[in-house]
């Protein structure tokens, strides 16, 4: 009997709110990534890659569960994935490979804040007794920082969401917890998180804030190290393995530690996408304009924000600092698997679960505004004997990385799962993208929660609103950067209506496919 090769182990990188076009490879002028860059110079770097959803956590779900968030459950953040779905993960696990998560998860809620709900909600859920739906959330805690009271290290239900080796990061800046703020306890440095202790600095954009945490004890080094040991640990064994790294950096507040906190100064970046740039800019991009006039700052540091051009710059030079030490880490996670002789059969995918406005009309974050820099992420994927240095144009998409992986690990995916692999040579090449957004609070030029469908095709992005006869359409190949909306235009009312079959069509593929019945009726 002819012996069967070894499968590939699956070494998939992600790092938070990151938009494509700022790493090196991507064309960036300023930040150094010479690690990342390295990885996609022997690799393929996908150039029009989309997150399913611009949200941490529904993103999160699609790309484990190769669903969209509307099929899934995880429709936004706050919710959960349902502990019965499929995770690719799961089922690479039951074909015999090890699995870790080394980082964040956001599959749960990492908070225990309840949201505040507006008489919309209040009417909408008045007839759900919250008795029932604390009942349903009990099982739903394992990333809320009661899960982590203790110094000693928590054990999760394993396997969780198909992982068995688990070293959990929850939250962001430098406040982050589970296992690492129980790791931080043990080595009596939670001291260092009192925000009194915060080190002086002459930064005054919003959510900046100089860490006294040293390098060596920040989330991005836990995260380094555990992803090590691990790699390390496999070394000589023949189980194949699929590891998850997952950085919550370089999401805001923006406070890269040591040495990265001035590594980069403001003055190297440009704001080239100012608020003036849109022709006619659609009403929350106003609203938010109006509030930067009167000064008015988001209470909800989770809000988008319009800022003045020095602030956007100092948000630009910390990011590339949390940026840059991300892409060390990167580096010496990819030595150690060198040295531990995995390299050779290992797939290495990078990938952010979505975008960052980063300057964008002037906005900070991310929000209900559903431009490319928010859509638009990195994704690089890496195995030896592929061409190196190659550049793929064609359109993917977050739910798409699921049966990827599954079929690249000859492993077949499971009935319901939406997305289609974008290595398969039997499938056709995307012609659409769907990305479904639902928000889970209001914003400034909205009377309700925003839901939104955004369909991206080679040459257009539309953008429909639920319950609103607004909308939004952009000409990708004349206007590549959607600073002139055609939606009222009388010249594009064919396209329009084009373009509107296709996000029909593009909606009924992501409803959920029935069963294949056992009986006629």
């Amino acid at each position: 009997m002819k012996e069967r090769k070894r499968r590939p182990n699956v070494l998939y990188i992600m790092t938070d709110q990151l938009r494509a076009d700022w790493l090196g490879c991507y064309g960036h002028p300023v930040v150094k990534t010479p690690n990342i860059d390295a990885l996609a110079g022997r690799g393929t770097r996908y150039e029009r890659f989309y997150v399913t959803s611009p949200v941490c956590m529904p993103n999160r779900g699609a790309i484990f569960t190769g669903r969209y968030p509307s099929v899934n459950g995880l429709r936004h953040n706050g919710l959960y994935l349902p502990k019965d779905s499929v995770t690719f993960v799961e089922l690479l696990r039951a074909d015999g490979f090890n699995t870790a998560l080394i980082g964040k998860s956001h599959l749960q809620p990492f908070t225990d804040r309840p949201i505040n709900r507006d008489d919309e909600e209040i009417a909408i859920n008045s007839t759900f007794p919250e008795a029932k739906r604390e009942a349903d959330f009990k099982d739903y805690r394992h990333e809320e920082p009661g899960a982590y009271g203790s110094k000693e290290y928590t054990d999760l239900p394993s396997p969780y969401y198909g992982f068995e080796h688990i070293r959990m990061v929850t939250g962001h800046g430098d406040t982050c917890g589970g296992h690492y703020k129980q790791w931080l306890d043990q080595r009596g440095r939670d001291e260092l998180l009192k925000p009194e202790n915060e080190l002086p600095h002459n930064y005054s954009v919003p959510q900046a804030y100089r860490t006294p945490i040293p390098e060596d004890h920040y989330h991005t080094s836990y995260i380094r190290d555990e992803a090590k040991a691990y790699l390390a640990s496999r070394e000589g064994t023949e189980e194949p393995f699929f590891a998850f790294v997952s950085f919550p950096d370089p999401h805001h507040p923006f406070n890269p530690p040591g040495k990265y906190w001035d590594m980069y100064n403001p003055d190297e970046f440009e704001v080239d996408l100012p608020f003036e740039a849109h022709k006619n800019p659609p009403p929350q991009l106003q609203a938010w304009k109006e509030m930067m006039d009167q000064g008015i700052v988001p209470d909800n540091p989770q809000q988008p924000f319009m800022a003045s051009e020095q602030h956007i710059k100092e948000a630009m030079a910390l990011t590339a600092g949390m940026l840059t030490m991300i892409d060390d880490a990167i580096g010496e996670i990819l030595q150690t698997l060198r040295d531990s002789g995995l390299e050779d059969d290992t797939i290495i995918i990078f990938n952010s679960d979505h975008g960052d406005y980063m300057g964008a009309f002037n906005l900070l974050l991310k929000g209900p505004l559903p431009h490319h820099s928010v859509n638009r992420v990195p994704f690089i994927w890496a195995e030896p004997g592929q061409a190196k240095g190659r550049v793929e144009s064609q359109l993917a998409t977050a739910v798409d990385i699921a049966p990827s992986i599954l079929e690249r690990c000859g492993v077949l995916p499971f009935f319901g799962m939406q997305g289609q692999s974008f290595l398969s040579q039997t499938n056709q090449p995307r012609q659409r993208v769907l990305i479904e957004h639902e928000e889970n609070k209001r914003y400034p030029g909205f009377e309700r929660r925003p839901i939104i469908r955004n369909l991206v095709t080679e040459t257009h992005r539309m953008t429909i609103y639920k319950g609103l006869e607004f909308g939004e359409i952009y000409d990708l190949a004349a206007d590549p950067q959607e600073t002139f909306n055609l939606w009222n235009e009388p010249c594009c009312v064919e396209l329009k209506h084009s373009l509107m079959t296709e996000m029909s069509q593009a909606m009924l593929e992501a409803i959920e496919i029935g069963p294949w019945p056992e009986r006629v009726a």
